[in-house]
């Protein structure tokens, strides 16, 4: 009955909107997001240890477009007072960004912990806190320690451990200025591409298999990191931690019950697989009875699937403060034939195929098409599905091929904001932040520098890394010092008393 109605809701979503002339909140929150390896370069300096990305990209370099690789990237861990200066240019609230796990552990272990790694994001901290800007950070965005690689990564069920003495070590360090804390970014891609498909690091491919290993150890990483915040931490640091999930927006191909069924089913095997756990409690049970069907008729003694004790669902259920959620794009979804059971595979385990409209609009990324009303369509599902939690959208974005006007990422911003404006006034749905993906041009994992995401041109082939202002810089400074996307809106009186002030600032 849920499904129903929520399928008869999104039929009356538009698919094409004027855009929204509505106000952000008045405490709504905005920020552009980076992340350590993609950015901060220094890959042996300052005593930091090896991570994963580093091993991939000098023992396998042409893997990665062009053979590129993080050992400069951005240079940000030189150049972060200017990074901070443009972030205060752009009059954000909040600064995403990650900490390298191996630049604060160099083995991955607490045997050994970095102090120039500590002191380098005390200084980031700092500068931002100076001019004005909130951190937000995280604990992992792909980049684990190749040491901890060594000994299986993240299907290890011991790594849950290790992180949790990570996070213990980061909680300690920075805490007491850090008040928003996620212990993963996108536990999707770490999982399904790292150890599933093989196309993240450490490459692994293991679909079906080692993907939800990690899946389950990463879980529990997050749960123990969040209680040991809550236990030893939030009574004095007073933060917030959860964790990010992503998916494109999965969309029926057809008004079938069949596509529509299979469309819920994909949203459960990308997004309630990372969600379930921590904002309900298990996985979700079309996923437990997917694997566990085709496990037994592939001839498994047991689900590939690993099973949580009691125990582990209440440990794991509730560990959040709010939602990360990080969305793209959209696809489409159709039902398919029961696949043949001489082969394990995620994509099998789904039952479906996902593809996208070729008439939709494209970018430098071949996945990220342009479908604004996928943005508000997934808002309204997580609404409806765990409860209307607070969500902090903490990625979204495009990428083109550089260029400094670059109307086609003011045009992506223009129509995704707008459609988030109407989930928020509209369908009340509890968004409270906004991050910009990105800050910068920066390395795109096996795409290398080839996909443009920022908002500051960077231009890779100079020592000095330089930066320029797209023209996507003072439309987003606009927005975020307005709280509008059009020059009248249908304001508070708050969202008024921005706009006089933008404009008479000028």
């Amino acid at each position: 009955m849920k499904l129903f109605k929520f399928m008869c809701y999104i039929l009356l979503v538009s698919l094409t909107a004027a855009v929204s002339n509505k106000s952000f909140p008045a405490k709504f929150k905005f920020g552009t997001a980076t992340a350590s390896y993609q950015i901060e370069g220094a890959w042996n300096e300052d005593g930091k240890g090896e991570n994963i990305w580093d091993r991939l990209t000098h023992t396998n370099a042409t893997a990665v477009k062009n053979s590129d690789n993080g050992d400069v990237a951005c240079d940000s861990y030189h150049k972060y007072k200017e990074d901070v200066r443009l972030l205060k240019h752009l009059g954000v609230k909040v600064y995403r960004f990650s900490i390298s796990w191996s630049r604060i552990l160099p083995t991955g272990f607490t045997n050994k912990v970095n102090q120039p790694g500590i002191q380098y994001y005390k200084n980031l901290i700092k500068e931002l806190l100076d001019n004005g800007i909130e951190p937000m950070a995280t604990l992992y965005h792909w980049d684990l320690p190749q040491p901890l690689q060594d000994i299986g990564g993240w299907p290890n069920e011991l790594l849950a451990d290790h992180f949790a003495n990570y996070a213990r070590v980061c909680f300690k360090a920075f805490g007491d200025s850090v008040k928003t804390w996620l212990t993963f970014n996108e536990a999707k891609q770490t999982c399904q591409q790292g150890y599933g498909s093989a196309t993240m690091a450490p490459l692994i491919k293991s679909p079906g298999v080692a993907d939800y290993l990690c899946t389950y150890t990463v879980l529990k990483a997050h749960a123990k990191a969040w209680h040991i915040y809550d236990d030893e931490f939030r009574g004095k640091q007073r933060g917030r931690v959860s964790t990010v999930v992503d998916s494109d927006w999965y969309e029926p191909a057809s008004n079938s019950t069949s596509d529509m069924e299979a469309a819920e089913t994909r949203r459960q095997f990308t997004f309630g697989l990372y969600a379930n756990a921590i904002f309900l409690g298990n996985w979700p049970q079309v996923v437990i009875d997917r694997v566990d069907y085709r496990s037994e008729n592939e001839g498994y003694a047991k689900s590939r699937l690993p099973k949580f004790t009691k125990q582990e669902i209440d440990y794991i259920r509730g560990t959040h403060d709010f939602m990360g959620f990080n969305t793209y794009t959209t696809s489409l979804v159709c039902k398919i034939e029961e696949p043949t059971f001489n082969e394990t595979d995620y994509e099998f385990d789904m039952g479906s195929n996902a593809f996208q409209d070729p008439t939709w609009e494209a970018t430098n990324s071949t996945w990220l098409k342009i479908v604004p009303w996928g943005a508000r369509k997934f808002l309204n599902w997580i609404k409806n599905t765990y409860n209307n939690p607070e969500i902090i959208i903490t990625e979204n974005g495009v990428s083109d091929a550089g260029l400094l006007k670059d109307d086609a990422r003011i045009h992506y911003y223009t129509e995704y904001l707008s459609a988030i404006l109407e989930a928020i006034h509209t369908d009340k749905v509890h968004v409270s932040g906004y991050m910009a993906w990105s800050l910068l041009d920066n390395y795109e994992w096996l795409a290398g520098y080839t996909e443009k995401f920022g908002l500051y041109h960077v231009d890779f082939s100079s020592p000095n890394r330089t930066r320029t202002a797209k023209k996507s810089v003072d439309f987003y400074k606009k927005i975020v010092a307005t709280h509008c996307l059009v020059d009248k809106c249908v304001t508070s009186g708050w969202s008024l008393f921005r706009v006089f002030s933008y404009f008479f600032s000028r």
